[in-house]
């Protein structure tokens, strides 16, 4: 009888079929031996070139690929779900199916796993490249050194808004299934629920070598679920889209605090506002009165109510998208982490 792999990589799939082998080849190289990779296949057009590529690389290599087509379109949040249900390992780590593996990460996360105790989530750090992984062009770090998080509210804070990318993510599968819902499905955010949850009756540690690498200037494909409809366009990223991905986040917090009990909405939405230049450079190419309506519907849904919320959009307008993120790259690069913004609670050390 075969022992079940301690660790399941997921790979919600949707088109994007032309960088799977690459994907794939990073992980099949791993030195690491207690793992699985699990396909999830979620009704796209190129469903019949993903299914080939990955039909030939299970009769290539010795690694345990399983392939799964969903009858219809789940969505990410329903297909993310769906991964979770179908893993045999004892955790699933996700990769979004454009990204790589850096080599060496399943024994970096088994060894965190091994030295920690009652481990429900890993924060891993990431790097993002454009074209080709020799061109990384931003790192991101939240810490400089391993830390171990305990159990609660100031966890879960802390991880929220860290855990919204997806590529390197890791979980404990049956705690993830103890909370299986589709309450959320259409925010893209089913990993905050998740997340949340867990952390309030298990623990995290945080990984701060790279272990993933996350392919910029991919094109979304959210908004074909039914679940997604009306609130994500195809290929697309619209100011409503950005809107309500925002009101996601904070609704989702909003009801773990209330169902839990647990007093975490005020801090995560004090984290989002602290470190709102994404949310707000996503749109920044918008004309000056387009953006600023843009501004206005957020902080209707529940942004804008700390200062640095402000003083990002004034350098967006300001210095423009492309000068400000070279200016935080140059800042991040010189601190070897992303600069502390607030109070950020930094667990055990």
């Amino acid at each position: 009888m075969t022992s079940r792999p301690l660790i399941t990589v997921c790979i919600p799939a949707y088109n994007r079929a032309n960088v799977l082998p690459p994907l794939l080849d990073s992980i099949i190289s791993q030195d690491f031996a207690s793992f699985e990779i699990l396909i999830c296949e979620d009704n796209s057009p190129e469903r019949d070139t993903i299914r080939s590529i990955t039909s030939d690389y299970t009769k290539n290599t010795s690694v345990n690929i399983r392939y799964h087509e969903n009858e219809k379109n789940l969505g990410y949040d329903g297909n993310l779900r769906n991964l979770i249900e179908r893993a045999e390992g004892e955790y699933c780590l996700f990769m979004g199916n454009d990204d790589l593996m850096c080599p060496n990460t399943l024994a970096k996360v088994a060894d965190a796993l091994t030295r920690h105790n009652n481990i429900g989530v890993v924060l891993r750090t990431y790097a993002a490249f454009d074209e080709t992984p020799d061109n990384i062009v931003q790192t991101f770090r939240y810490f400089d050194k391993e830390i171990f998080f305990p159990s609660g509210s100031n966890t879960i804070i802390t991880m929220y808004r860290r855990s919204v990318v997806i590529p390197g993510m890791v979980i404990h599968r049956n705690a993830a299934k103890k909370w299986a819902s589709n309450k959320f499905d259409g925010t893209l955010l089913y990993q905050l629920y998740l997340v949340a949850n867990i952390l309030a009756d298990m623990n995290a540690v945080y990984i701060p070598e790279v272990t993933v690498l996350y392919r910029n200037g991919g094109t979304p494909d959210f908004g074909n679920s039914e679940a997604e409809q009306g609130k994500f366009t195809p290929t697309a990223q619209t100011p409503e889209s950005s809107v309500n991905f925002m009101n996601g986040m904070l609704t989702i917090a909003q009801s773990i605090e209330k169902e839990r009990n647990l007093p975490i909405y005020e801090g995560i939405r004090q984290d989002i506002d602290n470190y709102a230049y994404p949310i707000l450079a996503i749109q920044g190419r918008l004309p000056f009165f387009s953006y600023v309506k843009y501004l206005q519907q957020l902080v209707k849904v529940g942004m804008g109510r700390n200062l640095m919320f402000y003083i990002w959009a004034a350098i967006i307008l300001t210095l423009g998208t492309k000068r400000s993120e070279q200016s935080i790259k140059w800042i991040k690069t010189k601190l070897g982490h992303t600069p502390r913004l607030g109070k950020i609670y930094q667990g055990n050390k």
